[in-house]
């Protein structure tokens, strides 16, 4: 959520800068007059307010009966007026309340401008393409043929965009959060969490993902529980409507994720890159505002060290501003070689917010003791997303008699160094 103070003061800079992310002009007019409305309303009751107390001062003081009485019932109908003008606030506030969670983040000065994805940057490629003396396959053939990739029957008890992982399958993803898990936290300084998959409404509000994306998250509707597209949301407000008195704080937390795929109806319908569940691991930051920008290129760097060490090419893209996302002010995406597929998969998007979420959820800090509160910003960033590493892992490390290699970090955790037809599982 955006000042409104910045919006009221600065309406021509804010929607020049909030044009480059696709918010028009006559969207943020229409806040400001929406703005308006909540506070003349406001000052209207505070007005009525007043002169019920100046009038009720003034009946206590008068002698006679009978103009006591005519004083009495004149303030009812003052009573009648402030009922109505409260009405009014009630109205206005829930609009104003409407369009602010409308209003995008500002893109940070150093995002280039652009109108979609064309325009995004590769900022640098790390690794080199593998090169095989065989026919390379897609992950969806080679996961069958090992017997750890069940797709029928992930249809069959789940239906589309669901599979089932078996064997040797299922203790390389494990393997892989497990690993994840401890490289965060013993070399790059994250504390680990495990956070609940279901969460209020409000930490949705507060993330960024409601009301914009409420047709991409799934619901108990009943409890009004909300299962979460990322631990993201849950991290985040650990700390919603709290004063932090030390900074900075990193957590990272193993999730899995539910979305639904509206978006991609009829793309990517073969193998595992798109699904309603997924697991991934996360990492949060919350930091004093001088330093998130050197704590995004930490970020980025903690979650490259995921794709070095797994010996996956990648690459770094530098989103446009018009393909950032609601909530971020400057994002990164890391992209992993998938030969099999090939293309490029995104494993992870690393944000800085700024104060956008903190101002949502009010997360606040305090920069010296006993000083004023201020807004924290929130960063976060994959490291990394499942099953997408899964399919750069499979169809990489692929060999020309159908087995899969393990990469050397994960063989402890996997308790093979190579998975190939007829292994134990």
């Amino acid at each position: 959520m955006l000042d409104i103070r910045l919006i009221r003061a600065e309406p021509d800079r804010v929607k020049a800068e909030l044009a480059k992310v696709g918010f028009s002009a006559a969207q943020v007019d229409e806040l400001l007059a929406a703005d308006r409305r909540r506070r003349e309303a406001l000052h209207t009751v505070e007005r009525l307010r007043a002169e019920r107390t100046t009038a009720s001062k003034a009946i206590r003081d008068l002698g006679d009966p009978a103009e006591r009485e005519r004083a009495i019932a004149a303030q009812r109908g003052v009573g009648e007026q402030i009922a109505a003008a409260e009405t009014e606030v009630v109205v206005a506030e829930e609009e104003y309340g409407r369009l602010m969670l409308e209003v995008p983040n500002r893109p940070h000065p150093d995002v280039p401008v652009g109108p979609d994805e064309s325009a995004n940057v590769v900022v640098r490629t790390e690794g080199a393409l593998p090169t095989f003396d065989f026919t390379v396959r897609p992950h969806w053939e080679i996961g069958p043929e090992l017997g750890i990739l069940d797709f029928e029957r992930g249809v069959k008890i789940s239906g589309t965009r669901f599979y089932v992982l078996r064997g040797a399958g299922a203790r390389l993803q494990r393997g892989l959060i497990t690993w994840m898990l401890d490289l965060h936290t013993r070399e790059h300084g994250y504390t680990e969490v495990y956070p609940p998959a279901m969460v209020k409404r409000e930490c949705l509000v507060g993330t960024g993902n409601l009301p914009k994306f409420a047709d991409t998250v799934y619901r108990d509707a009943e409890e009004d529980f909300w299962f979460v597209p990322t631990a993201e949301v849950p991290v985040t407000n650990l700390y919603r409507d709290e004063i932090l008195e030390r900074l900075p704080i990193h957590h990272v937390a193993y999730t899995p994720c539910f979305r639904r795929e509206k978006m991609s109806a009829g793309r990517d319908v073969r193998g595992i890159k798109r699904g309603h569940q997924f697991d991934k691991v996360e990492m949060v930051k919350f930091v004093a505002p001088e330093t998130s920008d050197q704590e995004l290129v930490r970020l980025l760097a903690d979650a490259e060290d995921v794709c070095r060490r797994l010996g996956l090419p990648y690459r770094i893209v530098q989103m446009c501003t018009g393909d950032l996302s609601f909530t971020a002010a400057m994002k990164y995406d890391i992209e992993v070689w998938a030969p099999g597929c090939g293309e490029w998969l995104e494993v992870s998007s690393c944000s800085n917010f700024r104060d956008f979420q903190a101002r949502r959820a009010n997360i606040r800090y305090r920069p010296a003791p006993r000083a004023k509160p201020e807004l924290v910003h929130t960063l976060n960033g994959s490291g990394l997303a499942l099953p997408r590493v899964m399919i750069a892992l499979l169809e990489t490390y692929q060999r020309a008699d159908g087995s899969v290699a393990v990469p050397e970090v994960l063989r402890p955790y996997v308790g093979a160094d190579v998975i190939a037809r007829g292994a134990p599982t």
